[in-house]
């Protein structure tokens, strides 16, 4: 999905859960979903690589596990992790997808879900360029719209959540600044409970 994309036509998927109309760059980091997991659940993250910097494609060189440690002083900490989310959605409301809804990304770590643990198994995730220090944009709202549209188009979501909530205590993201009276206005029976989303 690209800047400036017209209209609010449903996106197209293929037949293995590639989100027709964005950018796919194919991460190492996934696998095969358990035996009868269906996707009923959308994880919202933030990430800048370096924090806060919103230039460059550290994110995407992290998904693909090609992070130069010696860029920059808080690479040499993560070069080592094996992450990736389905989608990254950026400031300017472009949407990279690194793994096929279909399958397994690498996102959410020990999480739970009302009670559900494992949340990988039956989530997708999605990463918003930000960070708990700032707002994000109206693009990447747009964005997100529809690649939840396209998701609840293909597969029973019953809840969005934020990684704060499927791991409290550990994360924090999407962080404060992230919109849930937008999420509760678009999709009601969706969003988590105003005590959960806070």
């Amino acid at each position: 999905l690209s800047p400036g994309t017209p209209g609010d036509r449903l996106m197209r998927w293929q037949g293995d859960g590639w989100l027709k109309g964005v950018r796919w760059v194919r991460s190492p980091n996934q696998g095969a979903r358990p035996a009868g997991s269906v996707v009923s659940l959308v994880v919202v993250h933030n990430i800048s690589l370096p924090p806060d910097d919103f230039s460059g494609n550290w994110v995407e060189r992290f998904f693909l596990n090609r992070l130069d440690a010696g860029a920059h002083p808080y690479f040499a900490e993560i070069a080592g992790l094996q992450v990736s989310a389905h989608f990254l959605i950026r400031r300017d409301g472009s949407v990279i997808q690194f793994v096929a809804c279909d399958r397994r990304a690498w996102h959410a770590g020990q999480s739970a879900w009302q009670g559900r643990e494992n949340c990988n198994d039956y989530s997708v995730g999605i990463e918003l360029e930000g960070s708990d220090t700032q707002a994000f944009a109206a693009p990447q709202y747009a964005a997100l719209w529809r690649v939840v549209d396209a998701l609840r188009a293909r597969y029973p979501v019953t809840a969005i959540a934020g990684h704060c909530h499927v791991a409290p205590g550990r994360k924090s993201d999407p962080g404060p600044f992230f919109d849930w009276a937008a999420v509760v206005s678009r999709y009601p029976a969706l969003a988590p409970l105003p005590e959960v989303a806070g």
